[in-house]
């Protein structure tokens, strides 16, 4: 799953438009204010960051300079009431990557993210293989051996995650920042649960899981023929 971080200080429109992409299967961190959206920047990756521009405490503007004055790369949209083409200048002088005037549809939203998913940037397979499985993103579908495979939400993320980044090795910690969202509750115990879960579903009796623990290192995904394209 695409981890996305989402900072408008409209708490109406924040919490549709986290919903919203939440049903498309995207991860959404979600603050209402600059100096947050700053704060996690500096703390975690994401695949797309969606700005209002007038934000209490640090203004769009100002947290998208400061976050490519950082080096930072991905993709980042303005949402904004702004729809002069001096505004447009300044905020993609600033570093976004498109724009989007409000008021918009939640559909528009989504075929913006999508565009900007599909850059080189920050591109995502659709399907990614390993072995037996094959994980679907657009039909949100895992299937082994040609028999779907039911995941629930973070299941599915993790997964996904893995089959994303084959044969490298990732701490608990690593693992729990890139596909948990720091709002919810997470803790290695969390890792661990989820991890007996999905093990349990796309492991073939009798044959090593494809997720090896390291002990006191971390976790690594391995199948035979994974052949998937390595995400961010």
């Amino acid at each position: 799953m695409t981890k996305i971080l989402l900072v408008e200080d409209d708490q109406n429109l924040l919490t549709t438009i986290k919903e919203w992409l939440e049903f498309e299967h995207h991860i959404v961190e979600a603050v209402d204010n600059g100096l947050s959206g700053l704060e996690l920047l500096g703390s975690y990756k994401y695949d797309l960051i969606i700005l209002d521009w007038e934000l209490p405490k640090l203004s769009g503007l100002e947290l998208c300079r400061a976050f490519r004055e950082k080096g930072g790369q991905a993709p980042v949209l303005f949402l904004t009431g702004r729809g002069t083409i001096p505004d447009k200048e300044a905020g993609f002088d600033a570093g976004a990557d498109d724009y989007l005037t409000k008021p918009f549809h939640m559909k528009e939203l989504s075929a913006r993210v999508k565009a900007l998913l599909r850059r080189p940037a920050a591109f995502v397979d659709q399907v990614l293989k390993a072995g037996n499985l094959v994980l679907d993103r657009s039909t949100y579908q895992v299937t082994r051996s040609g028999e779907e495979v039911y995941l629930a939400r973070m299941e599915f993320a993790l997964l996904e995650f893995f089959m994303r980044h084959p044969n490298k090795v990732f701490s608990p910690e690593a693992i729990l920042e890139r596909v948990w969202s720091a709002e919810s509750d997470r803790s290695p115990e969390t890792l661990r649960t989820c991890l007996k879960k999905l093990r349990n579903k796309i492991d073939t009796q009798g044959q090593p899981s494809m997720i090896k623990n390291l002990h006191g290192v971390g976790y690594k995904f391995e199948a035979p023929d994974s052949c998937p394209r390595p995400g961010n």
